[in-house]
């Protein structure tokens, strides 16, 4: 059985070719590789929440390569990234409020008893797959540690 995902992509990449947008195009097949690597990484069918992992994972790199490249003066390469970014975060659901996510993160942090810092490790073990793909998980690491001071 294939995922939601991966057929909303390949319907997404008929479309896209049929209007000859080369860069949403392009986009989407680095989705559908991503997502394909990591079905034969795991050796099984990817259930949405891995599926959200993986873009995830390539909107982080997305940012990240966006940052070094505006460092490097390239802004070629930093809109080209900045579109596969659109693309990428328009298969992610919708990111959470502030206000959402710190409940979140105080029903995580009730949930495991965390007390201090040192339990960081339990509360994001807990959490993270309720914000997954919902929120960037630099922002959630730093709103748990300075609830755990």
């Amino acid at each position: 059985m294939v995922c939601a995902m991966i057929k909303t992509i390949e319907k997404e990449m008929a479309q896209a070719a049929k209007a000859r947008d080369k860069v949403r195009l392009a986009a989407l097949r680095l989705i559908k590789s991503a997502l394909h690597n990591k079905k034969i990484d795991l050796g099984k069918e990817l259930n949405d929440h891995e599926s959200l992992q993986v873009l995830s994972s390539m909107t982080k790199q997305r940012k990240d390569s966006i940052e070094q490249f505006a460092n490097g003066g390239r802004q070629d390469l930093v809109e080209k990234e900045e579109k596969e970014l659109e693309v990428i975060q328009s298969f992610m659901p919708q990111q959470l409020s502030e206000k959402e996510l710190d409940a979140i993160i105080s029903q995580a942090i009730e949930d495991v008893g965390a007390t201090s810092p040192r339990d960081m490790g339990k509360v994001m073990k807990a959490l993270m797959p309720k914000v997954t793909g919902k929120a960037d998980g630099k922002v959630v690491s730093e709103r748990v540690k300075s609830k755990l001071v």
